[in-house]
This record gives structure tokens, C-alpha cells and sequence, in this order.
């Protein structure tokens, strides 16, 4: 027996339990899921399960509802993932700063990540509400003149009203990830490119952005990931509403299992979006693996 067979040993005991639970909690439940797509199975386990082959497939390419909450989830995605990249950076960039007090100022960034997302959207509903605090400053501002806004009734406004959330908790939990970034670059690469002319913005073009590529990358994809599996703010916010303006993947899914009873159909669809997830993973590491942010 090598040398290194008891330090193998005890590093696969020591990652035993975590593998048990994955497999328990994870790989088995994505087996059963794989199972039952080709399959009609209902709630009731004590059922054998009718193959079907590929019928619940076919029905989801021809299901109308299915591109519709697809749509939407891109749009959820396009209207999150490039704020909250260029918002997290820009805080970063603030508050890397060797100035007094200005640990406060991070933590305060980063306290929306600490509060839950039924506390955050219960608060967004009342501010959103039509006798809630944004349309009451806007009702002062502007008199006699204003009507409420709907802002989680309106089919144009209730997505972008969801975005904000998603977009208020997360910031401050990527502008970490670019600050351990920014602390990472040596200063002297900016009084190097200080002493070619390349100062106040332009340094950031010059040597902060470069550098940072793998972490724009890591942000990027990690922040697209999330938002293609975004519920809770769907589901306590809107319920998929108004008019299904903002019904996602992810919630299409809830719907189909637990109030359609669709159970197969409703694995099929999450097939669908975890082919989409794996996908965003790839070109995560294609793009950031070899910088050593795997």
C-alpha cells in the first residue's frame, strides 16, 4: 500500500457523509425526475409508472405556455444579470478605498444579502402597493394630477418591479466577490500605468478590467444562473401574474406539479431548464477554468 492510500482514505471518509446526503438529497431525485419524463405518473407513488416514451417531449416543444415562460425567464435574465454586473463592480471599485469608516459602508452593501427574501418581498409588496410608500411620495410630489401606479398589476411593469428585488439583495454578494478581486491586483501595476498617462477612469480600462475577467465571467454566469431559476420573488410577489407577465421557468414548473398534478410533465420541463443551467455551467468554466476561479 502506497504512501498516500491512508491520506486517500481518510479524505473519502471525511467526504462520505456530504456524498451520501448529495446522493440522497440531488442525484437520486434527478434519476426518478429522468424517469418519470418518459413516463405518466400522478401523486400517488403505489402506481407502476405508464411508459410513454417521448410524448411528454413532444408536448413540451408544442406547448405555447412553455415558450412563453421561456421568454420571459430570458428577459428576467437580460434585465438582471448586466445591472448587477456593472453594479456590483462599480460599488466594488467604490468601497476598495483605504479610507476611515469605510468598512461600514461595505457592510452596508451588503446587508440586503442578509435579509431573507420573504421579508424583502413582503416589504417591496407594501412600497409597490397602490396606497404603499412609492406612490404616496409621487401623490405628494405631484398632487391632484397622479393616479396610483400598479406596479405589481400592470403586465409591463410588474417584471422589471420583480428585477429590482432581485437586483437590491444581490448586489452586495457580487460586489464581495469583486472586491477579493480588486485586493488581489498589486498597486503597482496602477503607478506603473500612472506613469504612462493611464489615470482616473482609465486605469480601470487599462488594468482593472483585464485582470478581472475571470470574476466578470464567475459573476456573470453564476448571476444568469440564478435568474433563469428564479421563484421565491415570482412566487410571493406576483404568483405568476398579472396575466402571466411573470411566470418563469421555475415557476411554471411549481404550477404544473402542484396545482396541475402534472407530475411528469412538470419533470420534463425541469429537464428542460437544467439542460439550460448545465449550459450557462460550461460556459463558465470554458471561460473562467483556467484562471483558477473553478
Amino acid at each position: 500500500m502506497s504512501a498516500s492510500s491512508p491520506r486517500t482514505a481518510t479524505a473519502w471518509g471525511f467526504l462520505a457523509p456530504a456524498l451520501v446526503l448529495i446522493g440522497l438529497s440531488v442525484l437520486i431525485p434527478a434519476l426518478m425526475a429522468l424517469v418519470m419524463s418518459f413516463s405518466q405518473a400522478g401523486l400517488d407513488v403505489s402506481e407502476p409508472l405508464q411508459f410513454v416514451g417521448l410524448a411528454n417531449y413532444r408536448r413540451l416543444l408544442a406547448d405555447p405556455m412553455f415558450a412563453r415562460v421561456s421568454v420571459t425567464t430570458f428577459l428576467y435574465l437580460v434585465g438582471v444579470v448586466p445591472p448587477i454586473v456593472l453594479g456590483a463592480l462599480a460599488l466594488a471599485v467604490l468601497v476598495n478605498r483605504s479610507l476611515p469608516g469605510i468598512h461600514w459602508f461595505r457592510g452596508a452593501f451588503y446587508t440586503p444579502v442578509l435579509v431573507s427574501i420573504v421579508v424583502a418581498a413582503i416589504a417591496f409588496r407594501w412600497l409597490y402597493a397602490e396606497n404603499g410608500l412609492i406612490n404616496g411620495w409621487l401623490a405628494a410630489l405631484l398632487g391632484d394630477r397622479f393616479s396610483p401606479i400598479g406596479f405589481l398589476t400592470s403586465p409591463l411593469l410588474a417584471l422589471p418591479a420583480v428585477m429590482l428585488v432581485t437586483l437590491w439583495k444581490g448586489l452586495g454578494y457580487y460586489m464581495v466577490i469583486f472586491l477579493a478581486g480588486l485586493q488581489g491586483i498589486a498597486p503597482e501595476l496602477y503607478e506603473a500605468a500612472a506613469l504612462d498617462g493611464s489615470e482616473g477612469w482609465r486605469k480601470h480600462f487599462d488594468i482593472t478590467l483585464p485582470l478581472l475577467r475571470p470574476y466578470l465571467t464567475l459573476v456573470a454566469v453564476i448571476s444568469a444562473i440564478a435568474a433563469t431559476k428564479v421563484f421565491e420573488e415570482v412566487f410571493l410577489m406576483t404568483q405568476g401574474g398579472p396575466a402571466d407577465a411573470t411566470r418563469t421557468i421555475v415557476y411554471y414548473v411549481y404550477d404544473q406539479a402542484f396545482t396541475e398534478l402534472e407530475i411528469s410533465y412538470a419533470c420534463t420541463v425541469g429537464l428542460a431548464l437544467f439542460m439550460a443551467v448545465l449550459l450557462l455551467s460550461l460556459v463558465r468554466y470554458a471561460f473562467a477554468g483556467d484562471r483558477g476561479l473553478t
